[in-house]
This record gives structure tokens, C-alpha cells and sequence, in this order.
């Protein structure tokens, strides 16, 4: 995964399967938070919900 254009992290074997089983059915963006280990503030999940981001 590229943040930036810098590699943010490198996934392999279950863990990549799980991730891209996971994006075809959520938010790519917050599963990325979560396994990149940037999901550390919480508010993803106010975002979310919050009514401009609804859609």
C-alpha cells in the first residue's frame, strides 16, 4: 500500500486475503487505517456516521 507515493505497509499471505475480502464489502479507507495501524484517534467512526459523509 502507497501513502503518498511511500510505501506504507506490505501485506501478505491471510492477512492480504483478509484485506481484500474485507474492502469489497466496507470502507476501503478505514480498513486501511486499521491495518496500517493509523486508527489510533477514533473519530473514523463519527465521520462516517456524520451527515455530510453520508451517501
Amino acid at each position: 500500500m502507497l501513502h503518498h507515493g511511500r510505501r506504507a505497509t506490505v501485506l501478505r499471505g491471510a492477512r492480504a486475503r483478509e484485506f481484500l475480502e474485507d474492502v469489497e464489502r466496507g470502507d476501503p479507507q478505514e480498513l486501511m487505517a486499521r491495518v496500517t495501524g493509523n486508527y489510533r484517534r477514533g473519530n473514523e467512526r463519527q465521520a462516517r456516521e456524520h451527515p455530510r459523509n453520508r451517501g
